[in-house]
């Protein structure tokens, strides 16, 4: 028989697969040509030379062989940890699976909320005209509880939801409006607490979180984060009819969201400790849209402790209604800021140390005075009956003046 070389042989003509089966053949077997001599329409030439196998053959082997390697080095493998067991392949499998959960627990902010919200507790406040929920802070733990003064304004009954769902019952024992601060007396003892830090060192830019109950929701505390907005704001809360009220000044500003019936919960810094006592915008003339406020802790705690001590809070009193020194005003007189007195009440302080409308108080006790804010939270710090020293520039002109400071009377 004489041999013929594959090579020397002309291609054979193979018809084209449908698309079909397009999908499963080699590209060497989808070669069009012309029909080998002496051979019928549609036959396929033989597969290469002698002795050399399919390529369809060689990659079928190889998958074996691979297979087979595959299979001893995971046998191997096993074989060295002692024989494993199917629970074990299990726990193996398991090792290598990433770890998310482990990675969102180890956040800041998570272990921030696990640490406070035991001690961040949902007020149910019954008035003679009113039904309203609120927030507030166990700050001590036989249950004395920091909130805001308008949110138990009025209050007959105080019922208050733990964290965990327990109610219990509380007591008023005080509130200052002029800070818009009031603490409560939880029935019971041995209550979580939230730690206090102050709010000296504060910089516009930090972080900040609040944690409350916004909208009366069950369900536990609410966490919402920001930052700092800016410091020592003034804003005045509205009462009933929107009628205004006292003008809260020192106040921390953020864009920490504050909903209704967040008032009275915590805004903390990056440490977790309280830096403030949350007032929702609700309770405020808007001004800004998304800004809430939070009078300082550390004022906060002082009213506190005198409002457990007596059940009220001492005011000392000027007699003056003012604002911020205006920056065209500040310009004409060559100051940076200071108070500018609007009106002086009859037979006040004020008006005895000789102190008119107009007049710019620019220092008490010779630390400098740059705003109204400055001045109220210096008088807070001197009790009725105290002597304060005032600078006051009148007409361009720099003077003194000697006042004695009063109780703020109930009208005022």
């Amino acid at each position: 028989m004489e041999l013929v070389d594959p090579e020397d042989e002309p291609p054979a003509f193979r018809e084209t697969p449908s698309p079909d089966d397009r999908l499963w053949r080699h590209p060497s077997e989808m070669t069009v040509g012309q029909p080998a001599s002496g051979a019928p329409l549609g036959t396929r030439s033989p597969k290469g030379p002698p002795g050399r196998p399919p390529t369809w053959a060689v990659a079928g082997v190889s998958a074996v062989v691979a297979s087979l390697v595959t299979t001893s080095l995971v046998v191997a493998l096993v074989g060295t940890r002692g024989g494993s067991t199917a629970s074990d392949v299990a726990v193996e499998r398991q090792m290598v699976r990433p770890r998310t959960v482990s990675t969102v627990s180890a956040s800041p902010v998570v272990d921030m909320a696990e640490r406070l919200r035991p001690a961040i507790v949902q007020l149910k406040v019954q008035a003679a005209d009113r039904s309203s929920t609120g927030s507030g802070v166990v700050f001590r733990s036989d249950g004395h509880v920091l909130t805001n003064a308008h949110v138990v304004e009025g209050a007959s009954v105080i019922r208050v939801a733990m964290a965990n769902g327990q109610e219990v019952g509380a007591r008023l024992v005080g509130t200052d409006p002029e800070t818009d601060t009031a603490v409560i007396k939880l029935d019971g003892a041995n209550f979580p607490v939230a730690t206090l830090g102050t709010a000296v060192d504060l910089r516009v830019g930090q972080t900040a979180t609040a944690i409350g109950f916004p909208l009366g929701l069950a369900g536990g505390p609410s966490v919402s984060g920001g930052m700092v907005s800016a410091l020592h704001r003034q804003v005045v809360t509205t009462g009933a009819a929107n009628q205004a009220r006292t003008a809260l000044v020192d106040m921390i500003q953020t864009d920490a969201p504050i909903a209704p019936a967040s008032s009275g919960g915590a805004l903390l810094d990056a440490n977790g400790a309280v830096i403030g006592i949350t007032t929702s915008v609700d309770a405020i003339d808007p001004v800004g849209t998304g800004f809430g406020f939070a009078t300082t802790i550390d004022v906060a705690r002082s009213v506190a402790d005198e409002l457990i001590r007596t059940g009220k809070v001492v005011h000392s009193w000027l007699g003056i209604e003012g604002g911020d020194l205006d920056n065209a005003t500040a310009l004409d007189l060559d100051l940076e800021g200071g108070a500018m007195v609007a009106v002086v009440t009859d037979a006040s302080p004020a008006q005895r140390g000789g102190l008119v409308t107009r007049d710019v108080i620019v220092a008490i006790d010779g630390h400098t005075v740059g705003s109204m804010g400055d001045l109220v939270m210096a008088l807070r710090s001197h009790a009725p009956g105290d002597s304060v020293v005032l600078k006051v520039v009148r007409d361009h002109r720099p003077r003194t003046a000697t006042v004695t400071l009063v109780e703020r009377p109930a009208s005022s």
